[in-house]
């Protein structure tokens, strides 16, 4: 996939004796039994995992089907998209170009200077036009630009619609024309960034982006049958992607949908160990490419980052480890490294199974790094309600908890715990909370942002008016919203230059404002609901909005008379 949320973990500092590879007892039986046990509890059509100790397979891994249909077993070298782990590639590729220039490079003198002046040729002047966005702010997901996956379905894209770089991410840059944060003071995935990265380098090399990671990175790294196939509707056979569980059943995904840059690379868990293997001697190697990469990440302000050169970076019990996953409908991809102690772990599964979650345990088990124990106290009644967040304009859901001593956020499309300390107060690991009557603040870790956001009440009379069904336009993006229904039960579709979309319902929440429910999107997983935010003129009229979720915030839409 080319969306992942980072579950960026704030260091717990806890005693553990892992501090070299030295210290750590993991033999190759046990490895295997964690494995053993891992396939009883993620399942699903198939899947592929493994992990490399330094340097070397201890452990590994191939159950089920690639296909289920002509019961075709998936094999070690059975050949997945790995989707947004290709961004780390591309970031690889882009410090190799800087260092060991191409004669194409070389010969025009600062090769910098010739990347930054292609950026400012691709991007609109609006984005470009102060120096701020830069080629590492693209790496680092600091561009502050919104995700083209999510604004998408403001353009008028189905699921299951086609999308052509050639034809449509040209009318995608150009309808991009500001910035949801300014560059480099805030963390926000955007795939964008990476597609125009991998544009830069083929426009200031005048190769293409396959060919430059082929000879660049994977076949040093001795990923043999490993390429990269932009056109989700052409991966190799035999794989087959499945949308649904064992509840519901497994269904071939449809995708149709191309990326380069942002996602595309294709391999083989052989492949993915063949790179573990590279990554353990790169980082043997101080003038590596990937010392460049995983050195500590800093935002504009100096405040410390999570995520750098297409890699996120997580600590497991004080454990620091290096990593990206991927997704894509009917496929889901992590990897993840722990540099000092040379341990990798690689998930591949031909379903929607989470990646990252199976990852971290598997993690967890192979250093031996116990959960820490969940006190048992009562959350304050106020934590439960919606909230609206002043400054993003997005709501926060919060709902009880699994367990004891938890409540559970909903903010950037998923739901996730967090622990109390106090009843007004517990963290996460990317986030810190407090309640304090309708108030709520939460200080969002790896996003370098605070929340500050009020309690919204419903009110009965919204179901009454019909003010807010109507026809709306943002002149920016050049997207048109309607707004159809009648007494509070609403349906909200967009038109852009991608096509009509569909009609999805909208949930009320309170005040002025709604979610527009966001269950697919063109990429997957979806943005999720989108937070719509009515505004009213001084004769309490309906007369526009702003609609936004967290990969794409605070989109301005008038009501047309």
């Amino acid at each position: 996939m080319t969306f992942y949320r980072c579950r960026f973990t704030k260091s717990q500092h806890l005693k553990f004796p892992l501090s070299t590879s030295e210290s750590m007892t993991l033999t190759k039986e046990k490895a295997q039994e964690i494995l053993n046990k891992a396939v009883l509890r993620y399942r699903g059509p198939g899947g592929a995992i493994a992990v490399v100790k330094d340097g070397e397979v201890i452990g590994q891994r191939v159950w089920g089907f690639a296909d289920l249909d002509q019961r075709i077993p998936m094999t070690a070298q059975t050949q997945l998209p790995i989707c947004s782990i290709t961004k780390q590639f591309v970031c690889a590729l882009l410090i190799d170009l800087e260092r060991n220039p191409t004669p194409t490079l070389a010969a025009k003198g600062d090769v910098r200077r010739q990347l930054s002046d292609h950026l400012t040729e691709i991007l609109s002047p609006e984005l470009t036009h102060d120096g701020e966005l830069t080629l590492d702010r693209l790496c680092d997901m600091q561009s502050g630009m919104r995700d083209y996956w999510a604004m998408s379905a403001l353009w008028g894209c189905k699921p299951d619609d086609e999308f052509l770089i050639a034809r449509d991410c040209g009318p995608v840059l150009t309808r991009t024309k500001s910035f949801h944060f300014q560059p480099g003071t805030e963390y926000s995935y955007c795939n964008i960034n990476f597609h125009v990265v991998g544009r830069v380098i083929e426009r200031a090399t005048g190769e293409s982006l396959d060919k430059l990671l082929e000879e660049r990175i994977l076949r040093p790294a001795g990923m043999s049958t490993a390429f990269l196939c932009p056109n989700t509707a052409h991966h190799p056979a035999p794989c087959v992607g499945y949308e649904g569980d064992e509840k519901h059943g497994f269904t071939a995904a449809v995708n149709r949908m191309e990326w380069s840059g942002d996602a595309g690379l294709v391999a083989s868990l052989t492949d993915m160990i063949a790179y573990e293997k590279y990554i353990d001697r790169c980082y043997a190697d101080r003038q590596s490419w990937y010392h460049t990469a995983i050195a500590a990440p800093k935002f504009k302000d100096g405040t410390p980052a999570r995520y750098r050169y297409g890699l996120g970076h997580t600590d497991i019990n004080g454990v620091n480890t290096v990593g990206h996953g991927g997704a894509l409908r009917g496929y889901r991809v992590h990897r993840r490294h722990a540099p000092q102690e040379r341990l990798s772990v690689v998930v591949m599964f031909n379903s929607d199974s989470d990646g990252f979650g199976p990852n971290i345990e598997i993690f967890r088990e192979l250093l031996e790094a116990p959960r820490p124990a969940i006190a048992s106290i009562r959350p304050a009644a106020d934590w439960v309600g919606v909230f609206l967040d002043q400054d993003t304009q997005l709501s926060i859901v919060i709902t009880k908890g699994g367990r004891n001593g938890e409540v559970a956020i909903s903010y950037d499309g998923s739901i996730e715990p967090i622990t109390l300390d106090t009843p007004n107060h517990g963290k996460s690991d990317s986030m810190v909370a407090t309640i304090d009557g309708d108030l709520l603040s939460i200080h969002r870790l790896g996003d370098n942002r605070i929340l500050s956001a009020r309690r919204i009440v419903p009110k009965e009379s919204i179901f009454k008016e019909n003010s807010i069904q109507g026809v709306y336009h943002s002149a920016e993006i050049e997207s048109t919203f309607h707004c159809i229904g009648e007494d509070g039960m609403l349906y909200g579709a967009f038109d852009g230059f991608l096509g009509q979309g569909n009609a999805t319902p909208m949930k009320y929440l309170g005040d002025d404002i709604w979610a527009l429910t966001c269950p697919r999107g063109l990429d997957a997983p979806a943005p999720g609901d989108w937070t719509i935010v009515f505004s009213r003129d001084e004769d309490d009229a309906i007369q526009g909005f702003t609609i936004g979720c967290w990969l794409a915030r605070r989109i301005d839409y008038v009501k047309k008379v």
